[in-house]
């Protein structure tokens, strides 16, 4: 009888570390959904037509996604009142989202898809641990550590491949900036939702992002846009790299620290690399390859958990 007793609260506790655990897989995957859609981004920008402004294309790819995530949030009515948001961080993550646009899309402009998206995404994982362990008290565990390792030896290897690669030291810092603001706003994401639904949260912070980017429009040669293959480019990269992705991420928010949100974010690179390869037809060798194939095993790593034994 004692021992009977003894073990019920036991595996009680089991039943609910091991839901705890399933949540955050769940959410990893999410995560990890919403990078690969951002892997797309670059590859897209690159059949642009000429004479494209990357500018204009970031302003317009938060605009679509903005308005689509505040009408599904308008239909859930999960917007509640407006006086009971915190705006400071509301505004900070708009504007770090702001500041993502700008930094990405010009980054790949100058250096190219590869470049552009590797040193982005892959300065962001050392800049979140950081933010989510000194404003949120994150512990980055030793599988954190050994997947950031990987994932970010990964993306030194590809960005250093050589190639058909160019390295352009301005499109670098842009890139490395862009880096920075990701892991800004996702930690004030985070925060916000602690408290509000996520298709509120996101539909708030893209459409403000998208407010503070409307000036970029000034004076800009729109010409381009009249193709239908700016047209598609643009709804590709507002309703799917955007709305959607954010939608899930989210999600995958909620569940995951910022830490291991932002390794998990290096799919994207690598969800880059593969379509610049497959779509792009971009000559990448044997050190680009390890690259790739380093960032999965990073990606493995967080994504592939031991399930708790039972007792």
């Amino acid at each position: 009888m004692q021992d009977g007793t003894a073990e019920k609260p036991l595996r009680k506790a089991d039943r609910k570390a091991f839901m705890t655990r399933e949540k955050t897989i769940s959410g990893a995957w999410f995560v990890l959904g919403a990078a690969v859609l951002w892997g797309t981004t670059g590859t897209a920008q690159a059949f642009a037509p000429s004479g494209y402004d990357p500018k204009v294309i970031g302003a317009l790819r938060l605009l679509i996604g903005g308005v689509a995530l505040l009408g599904l949030a308008l239909y859930r009515r999960e917007l509640g009142r407006l006086r009971d948001w915190n705006w400071q961080p509301l505004f900070l993550a708009a504007a770090f989202t702001a500041c993502y646009q700008l930094c990405f899309f010009a980054a790949v402009a100058k250096t190219g898809v590869a470049v552009g998206t590797i040193v982005g995404i892959g300065s962001a994982p050392v800049i979140g641990g950081f933010l989510g362990r000194v404003f949120r008290g994150e512990k980055l565990g030793r599988r954190w550590m050994i997947a950031t390792f990987l994932a970010i030896a990964g993306c030194s290897l590809l960005s250093l491949s050589g190639g058909d690669i160019a390295i352009d030291p301005i499109g670098i810092l842009l890139a490395v900036g862009a880096g920075a603001a990701y892991a800004a706003y996702t930690l004030m994401i985070k925060g916000l939702l602690d408290k509000h639904a996520p298709n509120a949260v996101m539909a708030l912070v893209v459409c403000l992002g998208a407010v503070l980017l409307l000036p970029v429009l000034v004076n800009c040669d729109l010409d381009w846009l009249l193709q239908p293959r700016s047209i598609g480019i643009v709804m590709h990269l507002g309703l799917a790299t955007m709305a959607l992705s954010y939608w899930l991420f989210a999600r995958g928010l909620q569940t995951v620290q910022v830490s291991t949100a932002v390794t998990l974010s290096l799919a994207e690179p690598m969800t880059a690399a593969t379509l610049g390869i497959a779509v792009l037809g971009e000559q990448l060798n044997i050190q680009a390859f390890t690259g790739i194939s380093m960032i999965f095993a990073g990606l493995v790593v967080l994504l592939v958990r031991r399930l708790p034994m039972r007792r």
